[in-house]
C-alpha cells in the first residue's frame, strides 16, 4: 500500500492511498496522514472518492511530523570519502518540518551559498508510539518507507561540529513520493538506492551497506526519545556526494534531481534559486 499526502485540485490538503494512476482520498477520516496513523483509522478504500494522480499536488507524505531525526555517516563509502572514522554510535541531528517539500516541488538553492549538495536517503516512518524498543521488535512500529533527499548547504553544515544549520534551509528536504508499507517493500537489505542529477547517476548503494541498519536506528532513537506516529528517521546517505568530488558537484537552479529506491519509486525535484 502506498500512503500519500496531497493537495486536491481545489487546493485543499488531504491524504489517501495511491493506486496506479489514481489516488483514493481518505481525508474525511482524519485531518492528516500523521493523525490517521496515530488514530489507527481504517485504510479500506472501498467506496472512496478517487482522483487522478496527475491532477493532485504531491505534499511531503507526513506534512506535520513531530520529529525528523537524521542520521549522518551511516554508509561506509560516505565515511571513507570524508576521511572520517567509522562511528561506534549513530550520528544524530535534526531537520525541521518546514524545510520539507514533496515530490515534484522545487528544492530551493539558497542565495547565501552555492554549496547545495544532494543526499539520497531512505526514510523510515514510525506508525506506533514506542520507547526503549529492542531492535528485534522494530518492525512492529514501522508504518513504512519513503525516499528522501537530505539537501545540504555544505559551508553552513561545516560552521561547527553540529550539522543543523546546513540541513534546515527552507525548501531543501525532498520527501516522497509516498510511504510504502512494509508488506509491499520486500527485502529491505537488498533494495538499491540511486541518486541522479540531471539524469546522470551520482550515488548508488544497497541498503545492506548501512553501518547501523533500520532496526538498530529505531531502537537507538527510541532509547533517547519517545517515538510517535508520523515521526521520520532519515537513515543517512551513501558515497558520491558532490562535496567530495573533484571538482565539487553542486546542485544549481535549472537542475533536476532524483532519488530512487527499489520497492518505493522515484522522488523527483527540480532545483530553483531562492527568490
Amino acid at each position: 500500500m502506498k500512503l500519500m499526502s496531497f493537495a486536491r485540485p481545489d487546493g485543499v490538503a488531504s491524504w489517501g492511498v495511491a493506486d496506479g494512476a489514481m489516488v483514493h482520498d481518505l481525508g474525511g477520516r482524519a485531518p492528516t496522514l500523521r493523525a490517521a496513523l496515530a488514530r489507527g483509522v481504517s485504510l479500506d478504500v472501498a467506496g472512496t472518492q478517487t482522483l487522478k494522480l496527475a491532477d493532485v499536488k504531491f505534499l511531503p507524505p507526513i506534512t506535520d511530523p513531530e520529529k525528523i531525526i537524521c542520521v549522518g555517516l551511516n554508509y561506509l563509502s560516505h565515511i571513507l570519502e570524508g576521511g572520517r572514522d567509522k562511528p561506534t554510535q549513530p550520528t544524530i541531528f535534526t531537520r525541521w518540518a518546514n524545510t520539507q517539500v514533496g515530490h515534484g516541488a522545487p528544492m530551493v538553492c539558497p542565495k547565501i551559498s552555492d554549496t547545495f549538495d544532494f543526499e539520497g536517503e531512505l526514510a523510515v516512518v514510525i506508525g506506533k508510539t514506542c520507547r526503549h524498543l529492542a531492535a528485534v521488535d522494530a518492525s512492529s512500529v514501522i508504518a513504512g518507507y519513503s525516499c528522501y533527499n537530505d539537501g545540504s548547504v555544505r559551508e553552513w553544515q561545516r560552521h561547527s561540529s553540529q550539522f543543523t544549520p546546513g540541513k534546515n534551509f527552507p525548501g531543501t528536504g525532498g520527501f516522497g513520493p509516498w510511504i510504502v508499507t512494509p508488506d509491499e517493500m520486500g527485502d529491505l537489505d537488498s533494495a538499491s538506492l540511486v541518486t541522479r542529477l540531471n539524469g546522470q547517476e551520482v550515488q548508488r548503494a544497497t541498503l545492506d551497506d548501512l553501518v547501523f541498519d533500520v532496526p538498530a536506528l529505531v531502537a537507538y532513537c527510541s532509547a533517547f526519545t519517545i517515538l510517535e506516529p508520523g515521526d521520520v528517521i532519515i537513515t543517512g546517505t551513501t558515497g558520491g556526494v558532490g562535496a567530495y568530488r573533484k571538482p565539487p558537484l553542486w546542485m544549481k537552479a535549472g537542475d533536476s534531481v532524483e532519488v530512487e529506491i527499489t520497492g518505493i519509486g522515484v522522488l523527483r525535484n527540480p532545483i530553483v534559486a531562492e527568490s
